[in-house]
Parts: C-alpha cells; sequence; structure tokens
C-alpha cells in the first residue's frame, strides 16, 4: 500500500488555496490563485464578479495538480473550506442567477427578497462550491448561521415555520445539510476536466473558515486562543455550548460535530489594512523591494523593527471598513511628529491590529471566565517575527506559530482524513498532523509599554467620533 495523500481547498476573500498533503499532515505540493477585485455597483453592494469563485479554484487547483509527482490514485479525499457569511443566488441548473455576494456586502445581514425569478436556490459559497465540484445540492451545516433559518443547537435547518419567514428564505430554496466530516459527493466529470482535480475523489464537509482555521492550528482546550490573521481579522476558542445572550463571545458552529467555537469580535479588514498600506507605497517601493530580494512586506518589517515598541506615540485605528450600524466610522492615525518614518506607520498598523485584538480578547475571556495560557496565530501575518513578538507583547503570553502555515487548508485536510477513515477521530488527527515551529516570549520591558499604552488606545474613538460624524455628512 503506497502513500495516501489528502487535498485541503481553501477559499478566502482574497484567493483559493490549493494544499496537496500525505496523511501526517505534510505539505506535498500547493499554489493559489487570486480573486478578481470586488464589483461595488452602489453603495454596501459588494459582489464577486463573474463566477468568481469558481474559476480561482479551478486556476489553484490545475496548477497545484501540475506539481504533484504522486500517483492521483492515492489521492483519497479532499476537504473544501470557503469564506463564511456570503450568499449566492442560483438557478433552478444550479449556475449563477446572479453575482455571488462577498460577507462585506450589506444584503448578507437582511432578509432575502424573491424579486428574481431566475432564482431557485439560495446557499453560502461553500454550497455553491460543492455543487460545482459534485452536482450534488448539499452543503454543511457549520457555514450557516445568522441570517439563516438554521438551529444552531440542533445542527440543522429549523422546525420553527416563523424562522423561513424572517429570513425570507423557503425551505425548498435551500440546500440539504450535512455535518462537518461527511462525504458531500464526488468529484463528477466536468468538474475534473475543469479543475484538474482526480474524478470520482469525495468531497468532505467542513466548517465555516475561521473554525475550519481554528482546526487546523490545534486550537483545543480553554487555555489556548488562537488568532487568525485575514481580511476579518478575529480571534477564537474552543467551547463547550451553544451561549445565549453574550456581547462578547460569540458561538459558531466547530469542524468538530456538536460541538462549538466561540469567536471575538474581530477587526474588518484587518490584514487587508497592511496590503493597502504596501499598494500606496507605489510600485517602486515594491520594485525596490525586489531589488533587494524580497516581497514589499518583507522589507517594510525591516524597516518597523528599527522603531521602538510603541511606535514613538504615533496610534492607527483600524475602521478602514465601516460597520453597517456606525457608518460614519472612519480609519484614523493619531500622533505624528518629526521622528515619524515609513516605518513607524507600518509597526504602527501591526500594533493596532495587536491592541484592538487584545481588548476584543479579553472581554472575550471575562465573559466565559477563562484565562489563556498561549496564543497560536495562523494566516499570513504570522510569517513576520516582528509581528509575532508585537503580539506575545500586548498580549504578555507566549505566542506560537504552526508548521504549516495554511491553518484552513490543513483544517479541510484534517476534516477529510477523518471522513476517509485515516483517523478515528478529529482528535487524533489533529494529534498526528499538526506540529508548532517558534514560540515567542514576552519582553518585560514591552509588556510594560503596552500595558500603559493600551487604556488610552482604548479611549481614542471616545473623542474621534463626534468629528467623523460630522464629515460623514459631508463626504459619505
Amino acid at each position: 500500500m503506497g502513500e495516501k495523500y489528502i487535498i485541503g481547498i481553501d477559499e478566502g476573500s482574497q484567493s483559493a488555496k490549493v494544499t496537496i498533503f500525505d496523511v501526517t499532515g505534510h505539505i506535498v505540493c500547493e499554489d493559489r490563485a487570486p480573486l478578481r477585485p470586488y464589483d461595488l455597483p452602489r453603495p454596501g453592494y459588494v459582489e464577486h464578479p463573474d463566477d468568481d469563485w469558481w474559476d480561482a479554484i479551478c486556476k489553484g487547483a490545475k496548477k497545484c495538480m501540475a506539481k504533484f509527482e504522486g500517483n492521483v490514485e492515492d489521492i483519497i479525499g479532499i476537504g473544501l473550506c470557503t469564506i463564511r457569511c456570503c450568499r449566492a443566488y442560483l438557478k433552478k441548473d444550479g449556475s449563477l442567477a446572479q453575482p455571488a455576494m462577498s460577507w462585506m456586502d450589506v444584503r448578507v445581514s437582511q432578509p432575502y427578497e424573491h424579486t428574481n425569478p431566475d432564482v431557485a436556490y439560495i446557499t453560502a459559497s461553500s454550497g455553491y462550491i460543492t455543487h460545482r465540484l459534485t452536482g450534488e445540492f448539499k452543503d454543511t451545516v457549520a457555514n450557516y448561521e445568522y441570517g439563516w433559518p438554521v438551529d444552531v443547537d440542533n445542527w440543522k435547518w429549523s422546525d420553527d415555520p416563523q424562522a423561513y419567514i424572517d429570513t425570507g428564505m423557503p425551505r425548498e430554496m435551500l440546500f440539504d445539510l450535512v455535518m462537518p466530516g461527511d462525504i458531500l459527493g464526488y468529484v463528477t466529470k466536468e468538474a475534473a476536466e475543469a479543475t484538474g482535480l482526480p474524478e470520482g475523489v469525495p468531497v468532505v464537509a467542513t466548517s465555516n473558515d475561521k473554525a475550519v482555521e481554528g482546526l487546523g492550528t490545534g486550537c483545543m482546550g480553554d487555555k489556548t486562543a488562537c488568532i487568525s490573521l485575514g481580511t476579518y481579522t478575529t480571534a477564537m476558542m474552543e467551547g463547550k455550548e451553544n451561549l445565549k445572550g453574550t456581547s462578547y463571545a460569540w458561538p459558531k458552529f466547530s469542524c468538530v460535530p456538536n460541538k462549538y467555537f466561540y469567536d471575538s469580535n474581530g477587526i474588518r479588514r484587518g490584514m487587508w489594512t497592511i496590503s493597502w498600506f504596501r499598494d500606496i507605497l507605489g510600485e517602486s517601493y515594491i520594485k525596490m523591494a525586489e531589488e533587494k530580494g524580497m516581497s514589499a512586506e518583507e522589507l517594510l518589517s525591516i524597516e518597523a523593527e528599527k522603531v521602538p515598541a510603541g511606535s514613538d506615540g504615533l496610534m492607527t485605528v483600524l475602521e478602514w471598513l465601516a460597520p453597517v450600524d456606525a457608518r460614519y466610522k472612519k480609519g484614523v492615525m493619531i500622533g505624528f511628529d518629526g521622528r515619524h518614518t515609513r516605518g513607524h506607520i507600518y509597526r504602527s498598523l501591526l500594533e493596532a491590529v495587536a491592541m484592538t485584538l487584545k481588548k476584543h480578547v479579553d472581554d472575550m475571556c471575562n465573559e466565559i471566565n477563562v484565562s489563556l495560557e498561549r496564543l497560536i496565530i495562523t494566516g499570513g501575518g504570522s510569517n513576520s517575527d516582528l509581528f509575532m513578538q508585537i503580539l506575545a507583547d500586548v498580549f504578555n503570553l507566549p505566542t506560537v506559530r504552526n508548521e504549516v502555515n495554511g491553518a484552513a487548508g490543513m483544517g479541510s485536510a484534517i476534516c477529510a482524513a477523518v471522513a476517509t477513515g485515516v483517523y478515528g477521530s478529529f482528535e487524533e488527527a489533529v494529534e498526528n498532523m499538526v506540529r508548532f515551529s517558534d514560540t515567542f516570549q514576552p519582553n518585560p520591558e514591552n509588556v510594560a509599554l503596552y500595558a500603559k499604552v493600551l487604556p488610552i488606545y482604548s479611549g481614542i474613538t471616545k473623542h474621534t467620533d463626534e468629528v467623523l460624524k460630522q464629515t460623514y455628512e459631508i463626504f459619505h
């Protein structure tokens, strides 16, 4: 019996990543394809152009499979993870009836209105991609929560008729649901030709993307939290029940059936802001970094490493995407003087992510009465030693990163490993597939400084919100 392989698909807000793992969690090969820029047809509408979700997976999968040197027949399963809180309206044949909606689109938080007669099905991003891969009208229950008529306690569509009235979604327009770790269907001949993935391989349900990331990091128990450094940046930890009436700990479906994950409040366009800063520096800066044999982010990190903790008083408020109920909010940088350089701005952005998350995580832990002993960091930002140290210092906790950075891909592979019988449980799969690399210990001097800065930082918006409310009337 030869080596067996598992594919993890992770489609986020910016790209579709496809990774082939062996059954011990080592990466065999990987590739990705970027998603196209969003269409913004009117204020509050954020749409994916054409068939971008599917097109990106096709491109990323073909590139990944072209690198694979093993026997295709030894690929035993595909775990599918896609971005949560999105919505797709499909025709009767399963094709898109209109552009798919990003999680940032205001309509995904509103009841469905049947104004397009072509719409026969309403589904999440995972349901749409499942259909494209398998031809099935099935999806994971664990990618359906707010805004859907779902019974979170019992992991199924609601039995309450009022839930369908409140969401505007008749049951007959919704896919059938399966549990994480269940087989959704099998790759069709048509999908195999489009993606390069092997025909007939089972496609396995996972959960919402943050829970999949959490599983892929090995975040288990009530002493560890995982921070996901993504476009939406948040912290999460394993939970025991579906909490009710909370303000800071938001229960989500876990990747492990009948368990829950708790989300903290998060940062909309968190790590996106880092990309934004890189891009506004222009092509000349990116070219300069390339000439030095590094990425623009790596060069910015080198500049920021020369800046002391606290960025010499420069503080950034990360409101580059205002919440729906406070449209006046904007990003703020405050505290400039003649000392400040490009490196100061970059470090200030990293510190803003860390300090904002620190408040959110403290609020979550206080609400559920737990004390953390360790942080796990996932996402592209975890590659930065500077950022890892900032997080360790702000949180005053040992902070670790995984050997495999693509936690959602790993979590998807774990689900597939369980579904195909490689491991008998999720816990066994995590034990055998997830490994940690580096640990960053808090620097006492920086811990003390951030402890002084945090109360000041947390109070900035009390003063700036009134100004932004006035300017919003002019510039909205």
